[in-house]
């Protein structure tokens, strides 16, 4: 199956049924060539095309979305309150289908909640509409080789090989399968405290990686679907996953009754995700360096073990009606395309980002959260309870941090030009991979991608070179979030000047840990303390200010700006005229200039005046190029 328009397809499949004979001399020619149609290759897709570069996804299966939906993990993690740039219109776009976000919100373990081919269906829909997006489904990578500056892909499907020629060349593999082929250095597994510098980390590294999960998606038949006994079924693997008669010896503090593991995942049209984490369907196995074919194989055990969680719940537990519902994937066995994968290969980025970026964001030798590109507010997640030796090593369950934003270079490998690598083999320690790993995140990683590599080619440059600043400004005028403040909706007018002097540090936000809730604010609505303005030096380092604090009336704040206004060669005729009429566009509060100005007002008035983030260019580390 393909979806291509119809001067493509014509030409591939020209192509496909000349090969053999010689007749096709041309190699098919895109911008950007995008391997993998998952949750980051199809927001990788769609961003470049939008952006005007001529692009294509390569996927293996017939599906679009990879974990959201091919591999049925159709609970979106994280993100509530930041709807950022295409993961937040893939939420609307649920909504719509649904009828309101009420209705998604049917299982506890997230507001979010779709079946897996109905996510298929959209992304699909996200994609038709793109002109410039073509997509090869059922098809594989067999080669990658780089000549005279261009990528050569070298593909097979429907029985028939193929080869692609690209500018610049997208990762978006579940393992990080092409990064490995194109030369790209990387880590499997827990890094060493010593090699990252996080006090949380064990002493010595290691190639533990997360369990992954053979998702089902069951539905209530309404009469008995109790499968025979499966081969090698053990009743005590899962005895403890929720209270029950088989749980004598839990070490669990708590056990939820069987009716919440149940609902836990609860989809919408009465039918159940089951990726449950808890004595449950997860189940450890490294492959990534094994073969495809190794890899089948060891993927067969995987799924052999939910089906025996499968006859467990229906046994055991007394569910017998449930069973693999019949009308989501189409596979002869019903189980997801594909399994999830938590962790991948992990590669040596221009950039690496750790905990300690996250959890202290302004304290760091490199200002890494100017660059960000992407945000997440989940907690540190790492699965590793079906590993034999789990007890030994970090428990990473839910560890606190703020929210946070992702920087540029941690997609972009050192070393190989022309090629950006997104999904879960960014550059960040294993640590941070615990939350990095989550859909809303992955997805915005592939829309950075896919307007980093569109940038590249439109305006000729290495993608290390293409300015940060112009792709943040991309992303945010697709409606992304930069910095992940919680007390500026991407919907308000004063997101975009309030995300840009984030971006700068110039105003600096506050991250907390509440409870289960990781959080992040600019603190709009916050009267200015005259100390808070030291971030000014940074890109104006001969104004002098009060380090008080104290707060600043509208009048002073005024002062300042023509000061530096006046240095930096901006003309300005009556900066007060100039600043009522800011204060008229953004809908801000009576212009009184003796009155205290609030962070949000200085915020828009720096923006809208001085504009240091577009004036005051900073390269991949966050470093201000003078």
């Amino acid at each position: 199956m393909t979806r291509l328009n119809s001067k493509t397809f014509l030409f591939f499949t020209l192509c496909n049924f000349n090969i053999f004979i010689g007749l096709c001399t041309t190699i098919p020619s895109f911008d950007v060539l995008v391997i993998g149609g998952g949750a980051s290759g199809i927001a990788a897709g769609v961003q470049s095309a939008r952006m005007g570069a001529k692009t294509l996804i390569i996927e293996e299966t017939t599906w679009l979305g990879g974990m959201l939906t091919a591999a049925g993990v159709s609970a979106i993690d994280g993100n509530k309150q930041l709807p950022s740039g295409f993961f937040g219109e893939f939420r609307v776009a649920l909504s719509k289908y649904y009828g309101a976000d009420s209705l998604l919100s049917t299982g506890w373990v997230s507001d979010v909640l779709f079946e897996p081919s109905v996510g298929n269906i959209i992304l699909k829909d996200f994609a038709a509409k793109e002109e410039s997006l073509s997509i090869l489904y059922s098809t594989i990578v067999e080669k990658v080789e780089k000549i005279d500056n261009r990528w050569y892909v070298h593909i097979r499907g429907n029985q028939q090989t193929q080869t692609i020629k690209a500018i610049c060349l997208i990762d978006a593999t579940e393992l990080g399968d092409i990064a490995k082929a194109c030369g790209v250095n990387y880590d499997i597994g827990m890094d060493s405290r010593n090699t990252t510098g996080e006090s949380i980390a064990p002493d010595k590294s290691n190639s533990i990686i997360q369990d992954l999960t053979y998702v089902a998606i069951l539905k209530n038949y309404g009469r008995d679907m109790t499968i025979n006994r499966p081969v090698g079924y053990d009743s005590t693997a899962f005895a403890c996953a929720c209270a029950n008669k088989n749980c004598i010896n839990s070490t669990n503090k708590f056990l939820w009754s069987k009716d919440k593991m149940l609902n836990y995942g609860k989809l919408p049209n009465n039918k159940y995700m089951i990726n449950w984490p808890i004595q449950g369907n997860d189940y450890y196995l490294n492959l990534i360096e094994k073969t495809p074919v190794q890899r089948e194989e060891a993927l067969k055990k995987a799924k052999d073990f939910t089906l025996c969680f499968l006859y467990f719940i229906q046994k055991e537990l007394g569910f017998s009606t449930l069973y693999l519902a019949d009308d989501e994937f189409p596979t002869s066995d019903l189980f997801p395309l594909i399994p999830y994968h938590r962790e991948s290969r992990r590669i040596d980025g221009l950039v690496r980002f750790t905990v300690n970026d996250i959890t202290m964001p302004f304290s760091q030798p490199h200002a890494l959260y100017r660059t960000s590109i992407a945000v997440g507010d989940y907690p540190v997640d790492h699965h590793h309870n079906r590993f034999v030796g789990s007890d030994t090593l970090p428990q990473l369950h839910f560890y606190p941090i703020p929210s946070y934003g992702l920087p540029l270079g941690t997609i972009i490998p050192k070393n190989v030009n022309g090629l950006l690598v997104v999904e879960k083999s960014i550059s960040v320690s294993n640590i941070v991979n615990g939350s990095t790993r989550l859909q809303p995140v992955v997805l915005q990683i592939g829309q950075a991608a896919g307007a980093l590599a569109a940038l590249s080619i439109k305006q000729k440059k290495e993608l290390s070179e293409v300015a940060v600043r112009d792709v943040q400004s991309a992303l945010l005028e697709s409606g992304s979030y930069l910095l992940p403040y919680l007390d500026v909706s991407n919907e308000s007018k004063l997101f975009k000047p309030l995300q840009r002097i984030g971006s700068t540090g110039i105003l600096k936000g506050i991250g907390k840990n509440v409870a289960w809730s990781n959080q992040f604010w600019f603190r709009a609505d916050t009267l200015l303390l005259k100390n808070e303005l030291s971030g000014l030096l940074d890109y104006y380092p001969y104004i002098h200010f009060e380090n008080t604090p104290s707060t600043l009336t509208i009048q002073e704040a005024l002062n300042y700006i023509k000061n530096i206004a006046m240095h930096e060669n901006i003309e300005i005729s009556d900066i007060t005229i100039l600043a009522k009429s800011i204060f008229i566009e953004y809908d801000l509060a009576d212009f009184n200039v003796l009155r205290s100005i609030l962070r949000s007002e200085m915020a828009v008035l720096l923006d809208q005046i001085l504009d240091p983030f577009s004036n005051k260019k900073i390269d991949l580390f966050g470093t201000i190029i003078q």
